[in-house]
């Protein structure tokens, strides 16, 4: 039954989200498409509920020539493919706020895991052991709000499947409330390999990945 209710609740507060915040996604966009050439929006394959795949939407905040499906933390100088709104919209996590669009379409939730990079095969591995699979993936969650880009991939799957054995009103809230503690504070965040060198991260990277800009779309 919650699962209902926390459907039903994510669609009521993400579409009150996208009238509301309307004024600030139009300037935002206008801000990033006089920064640098380029569409507005990202689109990224990720890992959905039951590892199916869908596209993510955030807005676009690196150089259309950046390399893609890889993590920015996992860049060499990463500082050089981020645009100056883009450094902005990172450091204050409104690159997130389309996603708003993801939650009312029903490929994400508000609390959840959050979507695993199509490629990222040892983080989904890890995931399978705690079913953290099996539910809708995130805007936030309870490993975003212990460390984010901080923790090693086994860490982070163990959080996931916290949240799963205790989903409910109240981990819920409290995903909620720490998350704007984070973003406010810019907890967390790491930026390129120097900020990643201790972590026990990595990537299956498949064979037909190439450099080519794909996903993408303009307004």
């Amino acid at each position: 039954m919650y699962f209902v209710i926390k459907r039903i609740t994510d669609v009521i507060i993400a579409s009150i989200g996208i009238i509301v915040l309307s004024p600030l996604l139009l300037i935002l966009a206008i801000a990033i498409k006089i920064d640098s050439s380029g569409p507005v929006f990202f689109k990224q394959k990720r890992v959905g509920i039951h590892k199916t795949h869908f596209n993510i939407l955030k807005f676009r905040t690196m150089r259309i020539d950046t390399p893609q499906d890889t993590p920015t933390h996992l860049l060499e100088n990463p500082e050089q493919w981020i645009t100056r709104v883009g450094k902005f919209l990172r450091r204050t996590s409104l690159d997130e706020l389309p996603q708003i669009f993801n939650i009312v379409a029903g490929t994400m939730a508000i609390i959840g895991p959050r979507p695993a990079l199509w490629n990222q095969f040892d983080l989904v591995a890890e995931r399978d052991k705690y079913g953290a699979n099996d539910i809708r993936p995130g805007l936030t969650g309870w490993a975003q709000v212990n460390g984010r880009d901080e923790l090693p991939i086994e860490v982070k799957a163990k959080l996931d499947g916290e949240y799963v054995k205790k989903i409910g009103f109240m981990i819920d809230v409290r995903c909620f409330y720490r998350t704007i503690m984070a973003v406010l504070r810019s907890d967390g965040v790491v930026e390129g390999t120097a900020g990643s060198a201790s972590k026990s991260t990595s990537m299956a990277v498949s064979a037909s990945h190439t450099s080519s800009i794909e996903n993408k779309e303009t307004l």
